[in-house]
């Protein structure tokens, strides 16, 4: 039975599942390939204390309604491990579960960072595997994989402003879906208030390009709490007293700059929430505090089911996470496709023309009343896979999307 004809009766099974024990530990990790397009998937390898099947599978079908969305001819997977990742011993775990799932790896499976899992650690573990790097699936089918490693490896290395081309992608992708929804609605930015739930490499990212498109960022929360401002935060100096957790030095507050409790986070008014921290963090228990009119989730699922159900019949607009926060995704690969350089200011251009269109067909076809921004959204994403598997075909092991 086809991936649509599936759908058609209801459900989209995912192609394969696996469940790993370590022998050492008795830890479990899970892969979960959702679809295969071109007899390949990709999808992000996390690990946290209490990962489990079901949280994977979500992810999973979430990455490919991204490459869907973003037109890659690529299926969605994902990894985890239920295990501390700043454990002793996690590392270990790590390497271990990707010599045990490494046929995947060989053949199937494209992975990359995520909770948990920083892209230099996965390229060591790797290596150690005698895999040349995490997109190894994808490199090999390269014609030439040499060439397409040493691209893929410079675009990798790319600093912007200090930071790693990888870390800045995401946030600029959701500051664009965000921008995209403000142009829509005919808000002007400068009159367009932003929070910003989250400061880490995502959050702070956001908050950035958010501030370059003229919003004023009045409000952004990391671990220790919120920092608010009506008139608009100094990102900048904001962001230069970040740690490597997204913890920000209080000791670079500016005059104006309002410290509240960490429960305080949808206090803050604002026309534009984006959370960018942890799941579920707006729930049917707090959903009737939020009054932005826009929701730009630059986390994976930050709103819970009956909590986006709620918010919409208030008639605020939710952009779903497999759209906002897409733009790592689709840089890796386009950068594997060759379609952009190394050249940060070719990947920021195609992001932006690629996210301005699609949130720009969400808003206007849920203005139209067709459907929520995410139904309207999963529906594209299924039909640009299925077309994208009619033409390469599906579970075949070929080599010719690359």
């Amino acid at each position: 039975m086809t991936g649509a004809a599936r759908r058609n009766h209801g459900v989209q099974e995912p192609f394969l599942r696996v469940v790993w024990t370590d022998p050492d530990s008795g830890t479990n990790g899970y892969v979960v390939i959702h679809r295969l397009v071109g007899g390949i998937a990709t999808g992000g390898t996390r690990m946290r204390a209490g990962c489990t099947l079901e949280e994977v599978e979500d992810l999973a079908r979430g990455m490919s309604y991204k490459t869907g969305a973003l037109n890659i001819p690529v299926g969605g997977a994902k990894g985890g491990i239920d295990y501390a990742p700043f454990d002793p011993e996690a590392r270990e775990i790590l390497a271990r579960f990707v010599k045990a799932v490494r046929p995947l790896l060989d053949q199937y499976w494209v992975t990359a960072e995520d909770l948990g899992v920083p892209q230099p650690l996965l390229d060591d573990v790797f290596a150690e595997a005698g895999l040349d790097m995490s997109l190894h699936a994808a490199l090999v089918r390269s014609e030439d994989s040499g060439r397409t490693l040493r691209r893929v490896q410079d675009a990798f290395a790319t600093d912007v402003e200090g930071v790693a081309m990888p870390d800045v992608i995401g946030g600029f992708g959701v500051a664009e879906a965000a921008g995209a929804a403000i142009e829509h609605l005919g808000w002007e930015f400068a009159e367009t208030r932003a929070f910003v739930q989250g400061f880490g490499s995502m959050g702070g990212s956001s908050a950035r390009y958010l501030h370059r498109l003229g919003v004023r960022v009045v409000g952004v929360a990391d671990g220790g709490g919120v920092i608010a401002n009506p008139s608009g935060l100094d990102v900048e100096r904001l962001l230069r007293a970040r740690n490597d957790y997204g913890e920000i030095d209080r000791s670079a507050l500016g005059p104006g700059d309002e410290e509240l409790p960490l429960e305080e986070w949808l206090s803050v008014d604002a026309e534009v929430l984006v959370p960018a921290a942890v799941s579920y963090a707006i729930t049917p228990e707090n959903c009737d505090r939020v009054t932005a009119k826009v929701i730009v989730e630059a986390a994976n699922v930050p709103i819970t089911e009956e909590a986006e159900q709620r918010l919409l019949e208030r008639n605020i607009a939710v952009i779903p996470d497999f759209i906002a926060n897409a733009g790592a995704v689709g840089w890796a690969w386009w950068t594997l496709f060759g379609d952009v350089s190394a050249e940060p200011q070719d990947s920021f251009d195609k992001l932006s023309a690629e996210m301005r269109s699609v949130v720009g067909e969400l808003m206007e076809s849920w203005k139209s009343g067709e459907g929520s921004p995410r139904r309207i959204a999963k529906e594209m994403a299924e039909r640009n896979l299925d077309e994208f598997a009619r033409q390469y075909g599906e579970a075949a092991s070929s080599r010719n999307i690359l």
